[in-house]
Parts: C-alpha cells; sequence; structure tokens
C-alpha cells in the first residue's frame, strides 16, 4: 500500500513557516519546514499522557524548529521498550509541546514529535496517517480517507517522497544506517 500525502501538505505552502506555543504564551515556536508527516496516534501511552481519545502528533527535523520566546524543561518518561522519551514542556504552565523518542535509535535525538495542538492553528496540520488504531477508542470515528495502521508503518512506503529524502538526510548528516530505525520510526515506542 502506497500512501502519499500531498508535497504541499496538510497546512504549510512553499517557503512558509507556521508557529505556535503553550497556553500562557510564554513559549512561542516556530516551524521553518512542513512536517514530515503528522500522526494521529491512539496507542494508550499517547492517551494516557495526553488524557485525550489520540495525540495529534508532527514530527520535524529538530533544526527546523526555532524556540522564538521563553523557556522550556525536559521531562523524561518511561515507555514500553524501556528506551524513555522526553517530553519539553513550558517552564511556566507545564503544557507539553514536543517529545523525542529514545527508542528511535540514533535519530530520536534529531525529530521532534511536536504536539499539534499547540500550533497557533492546529487544523492545518490533521493527521496524515492513524496509527495504533487497535487501541483506538471505540466512540472515535476515522475517516476512511485517512490511512490507518493497527500498529506501526513503513514510512518508506507511507511518506511523500520529499519527506523520505528528508530522512534520508537526517540518517546522513549524523552517519546513521539503522534498517530497524526507518522502520520503527512510525509508531510511539
Amino acid at each position: 500500500m502506497n500512501i502519499l500525502p500531498s508535497e504541499n501538505a496538510p497546512g504549510m505552502q512553499v517557503g512558509e513557516s507556521i508557529e505556535g506555543g503553550c497556553t500562557c504564551s510564554h513559549v512561542r515556536y516556530r516551524l521553518s519546514l512542513r512536517p514530515l508527516i503528522v500522526h494521529g496516534c491512539h496507542c494508550t501511552l499517547c492517551q494516557k499522557q495526553t488524557g485525550a481519545a489520540y495525540a495529534v502528533n508532527a514530527l520535524i527535523e529538530e533544526n527546523r524548529v526555532k524556540i522564538l520566546s521563553g523557556s522550556v524543561r525536559d521531562m523524561r518518561v518511561t515507555t514500553p521498550s524501556g528506551a524513555g522519551q522526553t517530553i519539553t514542556r513550558c517552564n511556566r504552565c507545564g503544557v507539553a509541546v514536543w517529545s523525542k523518542y529514545h527508542a528511535l535509535p540514533k535519530i530520536g535525538n534529531h525529530v521532534l514529535f511536536i504536539r499539534a495542538g499547540t500550533l497557533n492553528d492546529p487544523a492545518r496540520m490533521p493527521p496524515d496517517v492513524h496509527i495504533h488504531t487497535s487501541a483506538k477508542q471505540p466512540h472515535v470515528i476515522l475517516s476512511e480517507q485517512t490511512p490507518q495502521f493497527d500498529q506501526f508503518y513503513d514510512p518508506r512506503k507511507a511518506w511523500p517522497p520529499d519527506s523520505i529524502r528528508r530522512y534520508a538526510d537526517i540518517i546522513t548528516s549524523h552517519d546513521m544506517r539503522s534498517e530497524t530505525t526507518a522502520v520503527r520510526l512510525g509508531g510511539c515506542v
């Protein structure tokens, strides 16, 4: 199955940036490029951490995110894999603005999972895919037009070509060549 979201989707045009921040407006950030992909993650970990039926995370290279104002603090939490994740929160109001998943060997420190709800206009970043739908809450009805995966998926079959190139650039620039990384990037681990 090949699922290729539009190269200019899901809400940014070429050359455009998008901003977001926390609830108290202390932390403001800017994305300089559209995300690699946007996940609607239905895993039980995301449900517990967000208190919602699922999390919407926009995956983007760390060097494409700039903190415009405010200070953040990192909080390390456990994950089912045991590798943990670091949740970056506003230093004042505590809102989570993004995460890094350490189970993503070598690349985990270079890709941020932006909490799409912290964007100024989160409607511009709807999920390109829904993952971990085997744990989806029964009251959540998903569009048949948006690809769905019971667990993880292979990004090489689901990402647009530009995102695959950017992903390869991350690996090359950090001299990372792990086949498992490419396969595992699709999920919360």
